[in-house]
């Protein structure tokens, strides 16, 4: 399988802080890549410098064949749906819409399917910033794939979201992945494993490749020592 993604020896500081510690790893075209890890394990600091938004300090990130440090042209073929609101907040959702079309060249048929798909009908005329969560992310995910992206990065897309708004977006998720696109998002949630291709786990500063159900196993055993420790200081 063709690299979509390929990173080597990777290093991201905040300050004197370092997030992302010499990683290197490959996700490849068509899978659905998890990445796990703990609050400020540096999910969205990995996230970002993958999508071209944030600059890192060493290291090299290819997307698409394409060193992302040399120029911007390999986001004509990415989505990313943040977990920060990003979108235009004193624009109505239907305008975001229109607007992110034009901003990527996007052709305008491409948003009524999405709006039928996502259930953003009855949101069009609402603004942004008035939006619940669930329903703002769901605008942020059809905003992401108007441009028909090969590859789609989305940071905690159900986290915090109505049960409606998460059988939603997981279904779109695994539509894009079903046909062919390669999605990278992160989870902090195990249950969620089991819709990922791999999973990268990132902790202190590093990034292990598991299967699902190794990670599964890990996590559970993490939980039952966890668990353990608890009952042991009870006693």
């Amino acid at each position: 399988m063709r690299p979509v993604v390929k990173v080597k020896d990777l290093v991201q500081k905040a300050g004197r802080k370092t997030l992302l510690n010499g990683l290197s790893f490959e996700v490849y075209e068509g899978e659905c890549f998890g990445l796990f890890g703990a609050g400020g394990a540096g999910k969205t600091a990995l996230l970002h410098i993958l999508a071209g938004v944030d600059r890192f300090r060493s290291g090299s990130v290819e997307v698409l064949g394409l060193d992302i440090r040399k120029g911007d042209a390999f986001k004509r073929h990415l989505g990313l749906v943040t977990q920060a609101r990003s979108l235009f907040q004193d624009l109505k959702a239907g305008e975001n819409l229109e607007f992110i079309a034009a901003l990527k060249s996007a052709a305008r048929e491409n948003i009524p399917p999405l709006v039928e798909r996502l259930g953003l009908k009855d949101c069009l005329n609402e603004p942004a910033a008035a939006l619940d969560e669930g329903t703002y992310r769901r605008l942020s995910l059809a905003c992401a794939l108007l441009n028909s992206p090969k590859l789609l990065i989305a940071d905690e897309p159900v986290k915090d979201v109505d049960p409606l708004s998460r059988r939603i977006i997981l279904r779109e998720l695994e539509s894009f992945s079903a046909g062919g696109g390669t999605c990278i998002w992160s989870f902090s949630s195990m249950e969620l494993c089991g819709r990922m291709s791999r999973v990268g786990w990132l902790e202190n500063g590093q990034i292990t490749l598991y299967r699902p159900a190794e990670a599964k196993a890990l996590w559970a055993d993490r939980v039952k020592a966890l668990d353990g420790q608890d009952g042991e200081n009870n006693d």
